[in-house]
C-alpha cells in the first residue's frame, strides 16, 4: 500500500466518524471534511467541490430521516431556503484567492467549534415562535452567500441562530438544517459545477465512509442520544484544522 493510498484510507476514516458525529444533530460534516483534509494538506481548489459532494450524501440521507421521524417544520425552512439558494449559487460561482479561502475556511472552522462546545448541553426551556419573514430572508441570504465560497452546507450557521432566538426546538433545529444544508450544497455546487472534475478519484474511499457514518449517525440522531461529551471532543479537531489553515495565511503573509 503506498503512501497516498494509506492517507486516502486515513482521511476516510475521519470522514467517517465525521459523517457519524455531525449527522446525529442534523448537520451533513461539511466543516469537518474541510477539517480533515486540511490537516493532510490537500488543496484548497480540492477542498471545496469535495465537501460539497460529501456533504449532499450525508444531507440526503438526514433530510429523509429527520423528515420521517417527525423533526422538520416547513414553516421555518421556506423563508430561510428562498433567497439561500441563489445566494449559496452566487457563492459556488466566485474562486477566491487561496490565502482569502484559507481564511475564511479557518474562520468557518473555528466558529463552529465555538458553536458546538457551548450549545453541547443546550436544552430546550422556552417555548417557540416562527422566524419572521423579512428577518429569515436576509438571514438566509447571508448564510446561502457564505455557504457557497466556502463549501460548507450552512447548517452550523443556521441552527445556532433558530435556537438562540427560539424558533424551533433542538431536534427540529436538526430537521430544519440538514434539509438547509442538502438545498445550498446543491446549490453551490452547481455555481461551479465545472470544479466536479477537481473532486479526486480517493472519493471512492471517502463517499462511502460518509455515507455509512451518516447512515448510522441520523438512526441515532432521530432517538435520544447524549452528544454533550461528542461535540466537545469534536470542537477540538475543528480548532487544531482551523487553527492549522489560519497560521498558514499568516507564515504566507510573514514570508512576503
Amino acid at each position: 500500500m503506498n503512501s497516498v493510498t494509506t492517507i486516502a484510507l486515513l482521511i476516510a476514516a475521519l470522514i467517517f466518524v465525521v459523517a457519524l458525529l455531525y449527522s446525529t444533530v442534523g448537520h451533513a460534516g461539511a466543516s469537518g471534511y474541510l477539517a480533515a483534509m486540511a490537516l493532510f494538506g490537500i488543496s484548497p481548489l480540492v477542498m471545496k467541490p469535495t465537501a460539497l459532494v460529501l456533504n449532499i450524501l450525508v444531507a440526503i440521507i438526514g433530510t429523509v430521516r429527520f423528515y420521517r421521524a417527525g423533526f422538520f417544520s416547513w414553516r421555518v425552512f421556506w423563508p430561510f431556503v428562498i433567497t439561500s439558494i441563489p445566494a449559496s449559487f452566487i457563492g459556488g460561482a466566485l474562486t477566491l484567492p487561496v490565502p482569502v479561502y484559507k481564511s475564511i475556511v479557518g474562520v468557518v472552522l473555528l466558529y463552529s467549534a465555538v458553536r458546538l462546545f457551548f450549545s453541547a448541553s443546550r436544552a430546550d426551556q422556552k417555548e417557540t415562535t416562527p422566524p419572521p419573514i423579512v428577518l429569515a430572508l436576509i438571514i438566509g441570504a447571508a448564510i446561502g452567500l457564505l455557504s457557497g465560497l466556502t463549501g460548507v452546507g450552512g447548517g452550523i450557521f443556521l441552527s445556532p441562530v433558530v435556537l438562540l432566538m427560539h424558533w424551533t426546538k433542538t431536534k427540529e433545529t436538526s430537521g430544519v438544517a440538514v434539509a438547509f444544508i442538502l438545498v445550498n450544497s446543491i446549490a453551490g455546487l452547481l455555481g461551479h459545477v465545472s470544479s466536479v472534475s477537481l473532486v479526486p478519484v480517493q472519493i471512492v474511499y471517502w463517499a462511502p465512509a460518509a455515507l455509512i457514518g451518516g447512515w448510522i449517525g441520523t438512526i441515532l440522531g432521530t432517538r435520544v442520544l447524549p452528544v454533550a461529551g461528542i461535540r466537545r471532543w469534536l470542537s477540538l479537531v475543528l480548532v487544531l484544522a482551523g487553527g492549522k489553515l489560519l497560521w498558514e495565511v499568516i507564515a504566507l503573509l510573514l514570508h512576503r
